[in-house]
């Protein structure tokens, strides 16, 4: 799975980011996960070979910015040229994810016009209230590739107003990690209805550590969140 991080760091922003995966990480080290850093990979869209040509090579999705988040606030700057890489790069497709969606236009490119056709925008909502404050604004954006991501999953979340022709997928997932919140498998089901009847792609991602199912808690160790998920077979 290709990535990229061009920056590192990230301040937490609503109660999804709680039990943040990159705090957790970066705890193991003693680093300070609130500080935000330019990586050495920053370039990597545009690093070449001896032969000039491009190292990053890849027909899969390039994950953009898993340890940080695209539009954070001390990356304005940064961005400029991230989105000059990413233009420059048509050949590749960048999928960023974001809990900053009220931030998209900041900085955006000259030439966005209508978005990149090789850029996928995924909007973040772990609960009901991000939902109706992040969803009517992702819904406005000129974006070309527009996806929504219910993980970590909090609570039951309405996303039926929000679901039109411009979605082009639901994401959903519980929590890992030890101190993990519970998953519903009710409210994971409940998305998914609301996505068969506007006939949007809908994938289970992972369960998440505590998964209740059944009014049974289910205590999954995370080798296993994914594998789980994907035995319920009910991805769309």
């Amino acid at each position: 799975m290709p990535i990229w991080n061009p920056w590192h760091g990230c301040h937490k922003l609503s109660a999804g980011c709680k039990n943040c995966y990159v705090y957790r990480l970066d705890a193991k080290y003693e680093k300070d996960s609130s500080i935000i850093t330019k990586t050495g990979n920053f370039n990597l869209p545009i690093k070449k070979t001896r032969t000039k040509e491009y190292k990053l090579q890849t027909k899969e999705i390039v994950y953009t910015c898993f340890t940080s988040d695209f539009f954070v606030e001390e990356a304005d700057d940064w961005r400029i040229d991230a989105w000059n890489m990413i233009s420059a790069r048509s050949d590749l497709h960048f999928l960023i994810i974001t809990k900053r969606i009220d931030r998209f236009l900041v900085n955006l490119p000259w030439d966005w016009e209508d978005g990149y056709d090789n850029v996928t925008i995924c909007c973040t909502c772990e609960n009901q209230d991000r939902a109706d404050y992040r969803l009517p604004i992702l819904l406005q954006l000129p974006i070309k590739h527009k996806q929504i991501i219910c993980e970590p999953l909090l609570e039951e979340i309405d996303l039926s107003t929000y679901l039109n022709s411009s979605i082009e997928g639901v994401t959903v997932g519980g929590e890992s990690g030890e101190e993990a919140r519970i998953c519903n498998y009710d409210w994971v089901l409940y998305i998914r209805s609301q996505c068969m009847k506007k006939k949007i792609p809908f994938h289970f991602k992972q369960t998440g550590a505590k998964f209740v199912k059944d009014n049974k808690l289910y205590m999954i160790k995370r080798i296993d969140q994914l594998s789980q998920a994907k035995k319920a077979n009910i991805d769309i």
